[in-house]
């Protein structure tokens, strides 16, 4: 099966390196980018779509079937936000977009950026952590062919990119030692981006993929 991907996020480190990994993939035939500002790349595979409202596709949801994968890596920090507004940019952005894409694509395997320690009871004291376990559960309750939600921890960024964090660019140099003291909290942008590719293609064995499961599933290539 060839990937026909909806990317949002591109223009975030996540984003950008699943874009590129994307595109070199010869198991992706086309990539659409939906983002209020160009990604700046170029590629016979790339199609953006410029949108400003990402809680109203009315009028460009003829421009969004035909796809069978999504891969949402959009994201805010909760720093500095109280519950009702991380919820709007969290949950509500989120979900809009899902539930658009879900009417439209119902054979569509959905792939969500979420985080370690993601809350999936929604009643923990972490107000990020059950914002995000909602909208994972919501998100799986949605008539998608399959809904997987990646929760990495540090992400070690690979070279090249113009969007990596600063802090991630420093302690990446420290990444082997992290990797062998705190290996359930850890994974490689590299591995992150394949392993979504290899979830949109073959699908896993679990709906939440935690940092050992990403690393597990950048390494398959064959279907489960």
């Amino acid at each position: 099966m060839k990937i026909r991907a909806i990317l949002f996020g591109a223009t975030g480190m996540v984003g950008e390196g699943v874009l590129r990994k994307a595109l070199d993939h010869t198991d992706v035939e086309s990539v659409l980018v939906i983002g209020r500002r160009s990604c700046g790349v170029s590629h016979p595979k790339l199609k953006e779509l410029i949108h400003r409202d990402f809680y109203d596709y009315a009028g460009i949801d003829g421009q969004l079937a035909g796809y069978n994968a999504c891969w949402f890596c959009l994201g805010v920090t909760s720093v500095g936000k109280k519950e009702g507004e991380y919820r709007r940019l969290t949950y509500d952005l989120t979900m809009q977009a899902a539930r658009t894409l879900s009417k439209l694509n119902p054979s569509m395997t959905f792939c969500y950026i979420s985080g370690t320690g993601t809350d999936s009871t929604e009643k923990g004291r972490v107000m990020w952590a059950r914002v995000k376990g909602k909208t994972e559960n919501d998100l799986r309750a949605l008539p998608f062919k399959a809904t997987y939600a990646f929760r990495p921890g540090f992400i070690k960024p690979y070279k090249g990119l113009k969007n990596s964090y600063g802090v991630s660019k420093v302690l990446g140099s420290i990444y082997p030692i992290m990797k062998v003291v705190f290996p359930k909290y850890v994974c490689t942008l590299e591995d992150l981006a394949l392993a979504m590719i290899n979830a949109a293609k073959d699908g896993y064995s679990s709906p939440v993929l935690e940092n050992p499961d990403i690393a597990r599933l950048a390494t398959i290539t064959s279907r489960l």
